[in-house]
């Protein structure tokens, strides 16, 4: 599903993803967009932050409320303006965000990522291992190789790699870090992030200063490079 108010922005995406064989359907408003989505139960939605009847976020919050609804990922459309709500959009749930202007094909590459990460996820057993590039993660025995050579890893330094990697192809923010690699309860600074990051680097970047793996997004957070 594709909500945005912008008439041509809506017909380009709809005739690009349709052109990849996706089924597409479009609304202009929040109000619209959620009746839908309770309604079709779409695999995705593209969802633009600005909205008459409803602003962007405030239908965010309501698929994330929803259990018959809180699985279904969402891509928001972001202004370059809008950066506290890119972060806010992330924290509520949403699966990544693309900054208007953007390429269809941008669009349509980011679509494929989230499907194809849900799909993965949504498998018993799906990753045994995590391997990208020459860097894998064998998640039973929480090992990591750079090729063939073991790198030694403290536990929380394995856990927010098995994190990020996991999440691959998805911005996430330093307070969603905190939270799933330290815990809701830790008493833990956002600097803390940063310092285990660095270390991770260290250890797993040919290059820490022109990281491949871990890539910095700016006033947000981190991503893991796909």
């Amino acid at each position: 599903m594709v909500v945005d108010d912008e008439k041509d922005l809506v017909e380009l995406l709809d005739y690009n993803l349709k052109k990849e064989g996706y089924s597409v359907l479009t609304t202009g408003n929040g109000i619209d967009a959620l009746r839908l989505i309770r309604a079709e139960s779409p695999d995705l939605v593209v969802l633009d932050i600005m909205l008459p009847g409803m602003q962007g976020l405030d239908v965010l919050k309501e698929i994330k409320k929803k259990p018959d609804t809180q699985g279904i990922p969402v891509i928001l459309l972001t202004a370059k303006s809008e950066e506290l709500d890119k972060v806010l959009g992330l924290e509520l749930g949403a699966d990544d965000y693309v900054t208007k202007p953007f390429s269809p094909r941008e669009l349509v590459a980011r679509v494929k990522t989230v499907l194809r990460r849900v799909s993965s996820a949504g498998k018993p057993g799906a990753e045994k291992s995590i391997v990208v590039g020459s860097l894998r993660i064998d998640l039973p025995k929480h090992k990591v190789f750079l090729g063939d050579e073991p790198v030694e890893l403290s536990p929380t330094e394995f856990k927010l790699l098995r994190y990020l990697a996991g999440n691959r192809g998805r911005v996430i923010t330093r307070e969603s870090l905190l939270d799933n690699v330290w815990g809701h309860d830790a008493f833990v600074e956002p600097r803390t992030v940063d310092v285990h990051v660095r270390r991770l680097r260290a250890k797993i970047e040919a290059d820490p200063e022109a990281p491949v793996y871990i890539k910095t997004v700016r006033g947000v957070g981190y991503e893991f490079g796909e």
